[in-house]
């Protein structure tokens, strides 16, 4: 059966008008990836109609927050899905726009596109124990999926996995995004959970150039003191046709950088 390769990206906008202001809609244009999971988009439906829906060559399909102004999730295809899911049946997590899923199924094959944006606990105490009850509430969802089809869930996972996910691990063991109990769950997930770290299974060793986020203060960006954030997180059928991955830093679009890894898929 004939091959075909696919480019698909993660970035968290941090705001799509923020974004599209940017440059975003021209580097779409130039990089052409098929399809862009996009997290934070911070808007709602209003706010998208007639100016977002679609950028370049890219549909545009989301799942906002009922709250204005925060998280929102989104997914551009240029390919038309058979089916559209919002939420993943949390109803915490889905009142905040966090999970949309593209199905592309057809008969020999069922295979969904996921961006998700899971919750920051750096805020406070409360926050974190909204990631922690997200953490619990993702985990048996993404089992139940693996076990009906393949997907790759893009997206802001809010942690960095192991110490070469960021450059100041001694000094972070304590704060949220590299606390033992999020590095535990990613192993989980990673190990029994059966999913892949696709850009891990690219670059196992790879450190400063593998970040993906960079906080605003102290000059992080210019000084490359990062955290790799943004995930491609693959069932192992799909992750097997990982040929490439980049991480673009030439623009910035936001405080995330995007993730772009070519997969080589069945047409």
């Amino acid at each position: 059966m004939k091959k075909s390769l696919f480019k698909l990206t993660s970035l968290n906008l941090n705001g799509i008008r923020s974004a599209c202001n940017k440059g975003l809609p021209a580097w779409i244009a130039a990089h052409a990836p098929d399809c862009i999971c996009v997290q934070e988009v911070k808007a709602q439906n209003g706010d998208v109609e007639g100016r977002f829906e679609q950028l370049h060559e890219l549909r545009g399909y989301f799942h906002f927050a009922a709250k204005k102004g925060y998280s929102g999730v989104g997914i551009y295809s240029r390919h038309e899905p058979t089916e559209v899911r919002t939420g993943f049946g949390d109803p915490e997590f889905d009142a905040e726009g966090r999970y949309v899923e593209l199905r592309f199924d057809r008969a020999d094959v069922k295979r969904s596109i996921i961006s998700c944006y899971f919750p920051s606990g750096s805020s406070g105490e409360e926050r974190q124990q909204a990631k922690f009850r997200f953490l619990d509430a993702i985990y048996p969802h993404l089992q139940r999926l693996k076990t009906e089809r393949e997907f790759v869930l893009c997206g802001d996972v809010n942690i960095a996995h192991q110490a070469i996910d960021l450059k100041n691990w001694k000094s972070n063991q304590k704060n949220s995004g590299f606390l033992p109990e999020e590095r535990a769950w990613m192993s989980k997930l990673l190990g029994d959970g059966g999913l892949v770290d696709v850009y891990r299974q690219l670059h196992p060793d790879a450190t400063e150039n593998a970040y993906t986020w960079w906080s605003n203060r102290g000059q992080a960006y210019a000084k490359n003191v990062g955290w790799r954030l943004d995930y491609h997180l693959a069932t192992p059928g799909l992750a097997s046709g990982a040929k490439a991955v980049a991480i673009y830093k030439g623009e910035k679009f936001s405080d995330h950088a995007p993730v772009t890894v070519e997969y080589d898929w069945q047409a």
